[in-house]
């Protein structure tokens, strides 16, 4: 097994400021960037503060942004970069610093929290739902986000604007937002909440401009962007310019008794 000795800088502080600091360590064939931060924390940085949990790519948490690219630190391979290449590892731009790598992602889960759960249909009961497999695969492609929110961080509408954090749910639950949208037995509808409209007024659909970045950097390859932004877009504008829909609002509310 061959070893070199590999340059890094990391961001070290918190909230009230830091800076990128130096560090040269040894690296081993097949090492990933998280296996070199825990030699770090191991040998020279026993208090750096990292987030992780499976190492395998799946639970999100070593999200961290590599050469200025949002990673996962456990799937970015040493080999991706050359030997006499410095490394830059700083936390997610887009979210508050806690400390070190550590960023503070609540704003995700703020968000989630605004996105009204599936309808369950009435009059069917659990296990007698049935639907084609077209629409089965459709929705199995978002589910499998590991909410590793590296395309939250990459959003340019939420990156470089926290302005608008207020106003725009992000590419992730936006796509929670569109699978919900076309689930064929989503009943939101008979409820009374329209999806398409809510992702347009209360979700800031209409902040995305489609630059794929998202898509870009989603460790599961979801096409985020071509499978669920822009169809939700479409379907948003068809029914907020459809003359038969307009035509209906308008009459609603000339009936309406309030």
């Amino acid at each position: 097994m061959s070893t070199y000795d590999a340059s890094f800088r990391i961001w070290r502080g918190d909230a009230e400021g830091g800076e990128l600091r130096d560090f040269t360590v040894e690296v081993h064939d097949g090492e990933v960037i998280l296996d070199i931060v825990h030699r770090l924390q191991a040998t020279q940085a026993s208090d750096l503060a990292v987030r992780w949990n499976c190492k395998a790519g799946k639970c999100g948490s070593c999200s961290a942004e590599v050469n200025g690219r949002p990673r996962l630190m456990c799937m970015t391979r040493m080999s991706t970069f050359s030997r006499d290449e410095t490394i830059t590892v700083t936390p997610l731009r887009a979210f508050p610093v806690v400390r070190d790598l550590v960023t503070d992602v609540s704003f995700n889960y703020r968000k989630a929290r605004e996105v009204p759960a599936f309808v369950p249909p009435e009059g069917v009961a659990p296990g007698a739902y049935r639907m084609q497999q077209m629409d089965v695969e459709r929705s199995q492609e978002f589910r499998k986000c590991i909410e590793c929110f590296l395309c939250q961080d990459t959003c340019h509408v939420v990156r470089d604007h926290e302005e608008n954090k207020n106003a725009f749910a992000g590419p992730r639950f936006l796509m929670r937002v569109a699978e919900l949208d076309m689930h064929p037995l989503d009943a939101a509808a008979e409820a009374g909440l329209d999806r398409k409209r809510t992702a347009q007024e209360e979700h800031g659909l209409g902040y995305c401009n489609i630059t794929k970045c998202c898509t870009e950097v989603c460790p599961e390859g979801i096409k985020i962007t071509d499978n669920a932004l822009i169809p939700l877009k479409e379907r948003a504008v068809d029914r907020k310019y459809d003359p038969l829909v307009w035509l209906g609002n308008k009459i609603l509310r000339r009936t309406d008794p309030r």
